[in-house]
């Protein structure tokens, strides 16, 4: 793995990376899809896009909170 995530200078990687997994797990058993579907258009959305950049602290908020965005978004791209 290349990319590291570095807020106030202090590696968070670990963080961001169990978030996404937390979130891409909710997201499956909400949705009973297996983990690799929902995290191929996880990885899609612009909810990961925003959850990249470490210093809007997305990646500090709730699990649910992000899944309750992503819906949104769903919901958004729907209309």
């Amino acid at each position: 793995m290349t990319n590291k995530y570095i807020w106030n200078e202090k590696n968070i990687t670990f963080h961001v990376i169990k978030q996404i997994e937390k979130i891409v797990r909710l997201i499956a058993q909400k949705e009973a899809k297996s983990f690799d579907e929902v995290y191929s258009s996880f990885l899609a959305s612009n909810t990961y896009a925003i959850l990249q950049r470490v210093d809007n602290e997305y990646w500090a908020e709730s699990a649910e909170f992000l899944v309750d965005e992503y819906y949104r978004e769903k919901e958004g791209s729907n209309q």
